[in-house]
């Protein structure tokens, strides 16, 4: 029996198929700056431990998209869950603008 608060299917898919492509994405990239560039203002274990919840959130949504496929678009996601993921991204962004800041070079003054 389907849950009566529980939304249409076809609004699932149309909401959380795209937010779950985007996660992939994000993360995606993320994973790609911390494998690929020493960060120095995070330090090796800063990156690292950031390496670490980034590789557990793409191996959790892939298992969430997995799942959506799988069952047609009829389960859904916690909010909980979701937030943390936005939290973390947002925390990859800060450190994706933050370093290229600073590695780009910054104008001459007076000129």
């Amino acid at each position: 029996m389907l849950n009566p608060n529980m939304p249409e299917p076809e609004f699932l898919k149309s909401l959380l198929e795209p937010l779950l492509e985007d996660f992939q994405y994000w993360f995606g990239r993320s994973r790609s700056l911390l494998e690929t560039e020493s960060i120095p203002f995070l330090g090796v274990e800063g990156q690292a431990q950031l390496h670490i919840r980034v590789q557990q959130a793409i191996e959790e949504v892939n298992t969430a998209k997995m799942l959506f496929q799988a069952t047609g678009g009829q389960v859904g996601l916690e909010m909980e869950v979701l937030v943390t993921w936005h939290k973390l991204l947002t925390e990859c962004w800060q450190v994706a603008m933050r370093f290229r800041a600073e590695r780009s070079p910054s104008p001459e003054l007076g000129k």
